[in-house]
C-alpha cells in the first residue's frame, strides 16, 4: 500500500500479528522510527497489550529506547482523540497505531500520508476507511474483527440462549463509527428473529446506571453489548450491573465476565444465565 522496503512493523494487540512496513526514511538513517499509539485511557487497562506489542517488536528485532521510540497519547475522553492525533502528525511520527475505528478516525482526518495500523476494526470497509480486505489502498491497514457480519450471529445466539426473550437491548456507542452500520445489522437480523430490539446508547461508563435503568423499565429479556473501547474497558461495571439486574448478557470478548458467567460460544461472546427470579 505504501512505496516502503520492508515490512516489518507488527502490532500484537488483540492477540494477532500484522506485518506492515516501517518507512523508508525510519530504515535508512540511524535515527529511531517514532510510533504514535493513539488510544482511550486509563493507560492501565492496557498494560497487558502494551506489553505484548513491546515484546512482538523486539522480536522483529525492534527495541523501544534503542531503534523505536513510541510515543503514547491517553485521551481521557473520545472528544480528545482528535486533538492528540494532530499532535503525533504534528511530530511527523513514522506511522500511528489506533486499536479501533473510534481511534482510527480522527488520525485519517488527521493526516492521509502518514501509515495508520488498527488492531480491531469492526468494519473497516463498511464506513469506508479502506476500500477493501484485499485491497485497503490508501494509509490505512490493519485487522478486522468483522463486527457487522457478528452481529447477526451474535443476536441468533442471544435467542437461543435465552429463547423466552422477545425483547432484547442493544447496548452500543454512538461514538463508535463502527456500530451504526452494526446497529443496522441488529435490526435486520431482529426483524427475521421476530423479536423486538430496544437500541440503548451509551457513550461513556456515566451512562451505563441510565442503560439499565432503562432495559429494567423496558422489561427486557436480556442485552448484547456491541464492542467498544467503553465496553472492553469497563467490562467489570458492566458485569456487575448486569448481575444486579438479573439480565443475561453477550459480550464480545470471553474477558467481559465474572465468576458467575457461563461460557458460550468462546469465539464470540458470553452469555450471564443468573435470570429473571
Amino acid at each position: 500500500m505504501f512505496n516502503m522496503r520492508r515490512r516489518e512493523f507488527i502490532t500484537l494487540l488483540g492477540g494477532a500479528v500484522v506485518a506492515w512496513p516501517l518507512a523508508t526514511k525510519a530504515q535508512q538513517s540511524a535515527k529511531a522510527a517514532r510510533i504514535g499509539f493513539l488510544d482511550l485511557a486509563p493507560a492501565t487497562a492496557r498494560s497487558s497489550r502494551v506489553e505484548a506489542l513491546l515484546a512482538g517488536l523486539r522480536n522483529l528485532g525492534y527495541v523501544e529506547g534503542k531503534n523505536i521510540v513510541i510515543e503514547f497519547r491517553w485521551a481521557e475522553r473520545v472528544e480528545q482523540l482528535p486533538e492528540l492525533a494532530a499532535e503525533l502528525v504534528r511530530m511527523n511520527v513514522d506511522l500511528i497505531f489506533a486499536p479501533s475505528s473510534t481511534m482510527v478516525e480522527p488520525a485519517r482526518q488527521a493526516t492521509k500520508t502518514i501509515p495508520i495500523v488498527f488492531g480491531g476494526h469492526a468494519d473497516p470497509v463498511g464506513i469506508g476507511h479502506v476500500a477493501s480486505l484485499a485491497h485497503p489502498g490508501g494509509n490505512i491497514t490493519g485487522l478486522t474483527t468483522i463486527r457487522t457480519d457478528l452481529a447477526a450471529k451474535e443476536l441468533e445466539l442471544f435467542k437461543q440462549a435465552v429463547p423466552q426473550a422477545t425483547r432484547i437491548s442493544v447496548l452500543w456507542n454512538p461514538t463508535t463509527p463502527s456500530h451504526r452500520p452494526a446497529v443496522s445489522a441488529f435490526v435486520a437480523t431482529g426483524d427475521k428473529l421476530g423479536v423486538q430490539l430496544h437500541m440503548v446508547p451509551a457513550a461513556t461508563v456515566e451512562d451505563f446506571d441510565g442503560a439499565f435503568a432503562s432495559m429494567t423499565r423496558e422489561s427486557v429479556g436480556g442485552f448484547v453489548a456491541v464492542a467498544s473501547p467503553v465496553t472492553t474497558l469497563q467490562r467489570a461495571r458492566l458485569a456487575e450491573l448486569a448481575l444486579k439486574h438479573k439480565l443475561p448478557g453477550m459480550f464480545a470478548t470471553k474477558r467481559c465476565c465474572g465468576r458467575r458467567a457461563w461460557r458460550g460460544d468462546s469465539r464470540i461472546a458470553q452469555i450471564w444465565c443468573n435470570r429473571r427470579q
